[in-house]
């Protein structure tokens, strides 16, 4: 039998593991612009990125239909997808989807300021892979570029929720909309180019570390969806996986890619573009 390769200073996390996890982050824009049109294009593209688990925001319910289970259920995706979804506000919320069971789900409201229509959930969970459990979150942070200094507050009680005493898997894997640019001060909470919110809870962005060599844009002047925002090009929506990784590279990303860019019969699924990333797993 060959002895394991040893973990030293040049192989740091020992040999290598080569499988992936695929993971999928989108804001579906509610129920905005034609959402009976952009409900099929949704739909497909989650199909054909085929990903193990999926984060959403601004899902919209109506009673006990909600846009999280309806993407379940559709065809390609039900024999592979379950999922959890949360109301942020009265009619509108976040959204896990995962083709493993998921063993654990918690919601939490984050503070949001005063007068501000959209209230902050975060909704952590964790998920039973087959090669080990997995953390997976998702929010959607308070919109409106003035607002660098609300979200900062959110990026902190969003790591404090996460880094609760409770069961921590070897994986953390952090996604949302988070409506702040990749410079912006409460992004640099998250990847270590400030003090982290909390003490050793720092991630790597999937986009910078695999992604090509474009500037990943989320939010696109060209997309006649966001177009009426009349907002420069922004990358606002990304995955983040906890660093340092666990013994095998397990969890830094090998691969990003934005989808959901392409009309179909004219109609973009969304104003956002959905965030797509295979993680070492």
């Amino acid at each position: 039998m060959t002895a394991p390769t040893p973990r030293t200073p040049t192989t740091p996390y020992g040999p290598l593991i080569e499988t992936r996890l695929r993971v999928v982050t989108w804001n579906l824009w509610w129920r905005l612009g034609n959402w009976n049109s952009r409900a099929g294009p949704i739909v497909r593209t989650l199909r054909d990125l085929d990903p193990d688990l999926v984060c959403l925001q601004e899902v919209w319910q109506e009673g006990d239909r909600n846009q999280g289970r309806l993407a379940c259920r559709a065809p390609g995706n039900a024999a592979r997808l379950r999922g959890r979804s949360y109301r942020g506000w009265d009619d509108q919320g976040v959204a896990v989807l995962s083709g493993w069971p998921l063993a654990e789900v918690e919601r939490r409201a984050i503070p949001s300021p005063v007068g501000v229509q959209h209230r902050t959930v975060a909704l952590r969970t964790v998920i039973e892979g087959p090669r080990g459990a997995i953390l997976l979150a998702t929010t959607h942070l308070v919109p409106y570029p003035p607002r660098s200094a609300d979200r900062k507050q959110q990026v902190r009680a969003l790591v404090e929720f996460l880094a609760e005493p409770k069961r921590q898997p070897p994986i953390t894997v952090l996604c949302g909309d988070f409506n702040a640019a990749p410079g912006s001060d409460e992004i640099r909470l998250l990847t270590g180019l400030r003090p982290p919110a909390v003490a050793g809870w720092t991630f790597l962005d999937a986009w910078e570390t695999a992604g090509d060599d474009s500037p990943g844009y989320t939010m696109v002047k060209t997309n006649p969806n966001s177009a009426p925002l009349l907002l420069p090009n922004l990358r606002w929506d990304d995955i983040f996986v906890r660093w340092p990784s666990a013994p095998g590279g397990i969890g830094p990303p090998l691969h990003a890619e934005v989808a959901g860019t392409d009309a179909t019969d004219g109609v973009v699924p969304s104003d956002h573009y959905a965030v797509c990333a295979d993680l070492r797993y």
